[in-house]
């Protein structure tokens, strides 16, 4: 038997082996890859007796590279998005009546607050920084400001019950 029909039949081996293991198209592909190592780097090998060996030690190499290749992509077990349900793009309605219940409860603290911490509360809201509130409240020491931020926070704190929640 001549080299080329030993291939032929060896091709249908291959591939065969190689769709038991993988999809149709990936072992068409990998029996390809297999003829063509076989074809350029052992062109000596003819005897059917060492070419068999030969050729399926190739495909289990090259089928393992194609398995790391696959997952080191992340291809494994990537699942399809056309599956995957879409997310609601709002808030689910427990949490939006907890978070304004939080708002109710903190408008309600804030109005039980003196005219200077509303003030300071809503300076810093608009992110002013502390030497700014400063001059705005024409103090002349930044500590001054730094003790009544600490007095209206704990203020602001037990007119909410203890608890920022």
């Amino acid at each position: 038997m001549d080299r080329d029909r030993i291939l032929t039949s060896l091709r249908e081996r291959i591939l065969a082996f190689a769709t038991s293991r993988v999809s149709r198209e990936q072992a068409e592909d990998l029996t390809q890859e297999v003829l063509v190592v076989l074809h350029e780097k052992y062109p000596r090998v003819t005897e059917l007796t060492e070419l068999v060996p030969l050729a399926f030690q190739v495909l289990r190499f090259k089928m393992l590279d194609a398995h790391r290749k696959a997952f080191r992509r992340g291809e494994y077990n990537q699942e399809s998005v056309e599956d995957l349900p879409l997310a609601d793009p709002g808030a689910d309605p427990a949490a939006q009546l907890d978070q304004q219940q939080r708002v109710d409860r903190l408008l309600s603290a804030l109005a039980q607050l003196g005219e200077r911490c509303r003030e300071l509360f809503k300076w810093k809201l608009e992110g002013k920084t502390f030497p700014e509130i400063q001059k705005i409240m024409g103090q002349s020491s930044i500590n001054t400001i730094y003790t009544w931020d600490l007095r209206c926070r704990k203020q602001l704190l037990a007119s909410m019950g203890g608890s920022w929640e």
